[in-house]
């Protein structure tokens, strides 16, 4: 025991008076090996091919998958459809002779018993449409109504258990979100282009102008039309429409199509469904913003319209809608646009300075 008891002093001592140059040997060692790992990486001829060595340099992106869409295809693709519609007329010149004209478009599946969405002009004054999956089964379809200044369509096969393209009720693009296109472009089956949001569309039923839908450079061609426009992870953006036009063929132009946005596309797809059309409220107005003050000017009014009746004036300030504050006229067109016809809404303007209440039944829009 005592001996023990001197050896452990003796160890003390030692690394007391050591511990300086123990220290430095430490310190020594560890500059060593960072500078060792530093000129592995840095000077690659230094490295000492062994499997060993390889397996501890080997960098974190050499184990990762290539980037890939393939998921998002794979779940979405299944609903989306090949659309062939045809038109028969009579041929003037010989009266027992019918033309046949076959319009090429896509289509996509929103529901399960059979409701597909496309573009109207797809299957504009069609006789005959044909609906193709891409598991080869053909359908006949309905054509349930249309929208004219969505450019929509919406469609029902007599079928049921259909794939259905994945769908988030409160999607919201951004520009510089990445986006596929999947159509059938010139009939050569289903094909994915892909590319960024470059302007965000409106989501308002008093959207007129494709002008103002959701703008991308996903590249749209003859066929691609009423196709599906998803994110990453296969979810519907919106459906596709058009390319950008130019009256002038000198202009070159080139990455610009359009689409129309889910949410839009949803509320025209559901209330054909319902109505059968889609019914938009209608004031009767035109109007101009005002700056630096929330609200719009009444600028004309058109004869016998629901604004008239009700007692709106030109040059009035409206600043409130149902107790709704009107940040925009687009804002106030898409409150006035989604409002049953026959509905009273109750709109806050100034006039000569003045406050007034003016109730309104809003009309529907021809």
């Amino acid at each position: 025991m005592l001996l023990l008891y001197i050896n452990l002093i003796l160890v003390y001592s030692f690394i007391v008076k050591y511990s300086s140059i123990l220290k430095y040997i430490l310190n020594s060692l560890s500059y060593g090996v960072l500078l060792a790992i530093a000129l592995l990486f840095l000077v690659p001829d230094f490295r000492i091919n062994t499997p060993f060595i390889s397996s501890l340099l080997k960098t974190k992106h050499q184990n990762e998958a290539p980037l890939s869409y393939a998921k998002a295809v794979s779940v979405a693709g299944p609903a989306v459809v090949n659309i062939y519609s045809n038109d028969i007329s009579q041929d003037s010149r010989f009266s027992r002779q019918k033309l046949n004209t076959t319009k090429l478009g896509s289509g996509v599946i929103m529901l399960a018993d059979g409701y597909i969405l496309t573009n109207y002009h797809v299957v504009q004054d069609a006789d005959l449409i044909v609906v193709v999956l891409q598991s080869g089964q053909q359908y006949p379809a309905q054509l349930i109504g249309i929208d004219s200044l969505t450019d929509l369509a919406v469609l029902k096969v007599d079928a049921d258990n259909l794939p259905v393209i994945p769908q988030k009720q409160e999607m919201v693009s951004l520009v510089g979100d990445i986006v596929l296109a999947i159509g059938n472009p010139l009939n050569l089956g289903q094909t994915v282009t892909q590319g960024i949001v470059s302007g965000t569309g409106r989501n308002g039923l008093s959207t007129t102008s494709y002008l103002e839908f959701l703008q991308m450079d996903a590249a749209i061609n003859e066929g691609n039309s009423g196709g599906a426009l998803v994110n990453t992870n296969g979810q519907l953006v919106a459906i596709n429409s058009r390319k950008f036009t130019q009256t002038d063929p000198q202009v070159n132009i080139q990455g610009i199509f359009f689409a129309v946005p889910y949410q839009l596309a949803n509320k025209v797809m559901k209330k054909i469904i319902t109505h059968g059309r889609v019914v938009r409220g209608w004031l009767g107005i035109t109007s101009s913003a005002v700056n630096d003050v929330k609200g719009f000017i009444v600028t004309k009014i058109i004869a016998d319209s629901p604004a008239d009746i009700g007692g709106l004036a030109v040059n009035d300030l409206v600043t409130k809608i149902d107790n709704i504050t009107i940040t925009s006229i687009t804002q106030a067109l898409d409150i006035i646009a989604e409002t049953k016809p026959g509905t009273v809404l109750t709109f806050l303007v100034y006039r000569n300075k003045q406050e007034q209440l003016i109730n309104i039944t809003i009309g529907e829009f021809q």
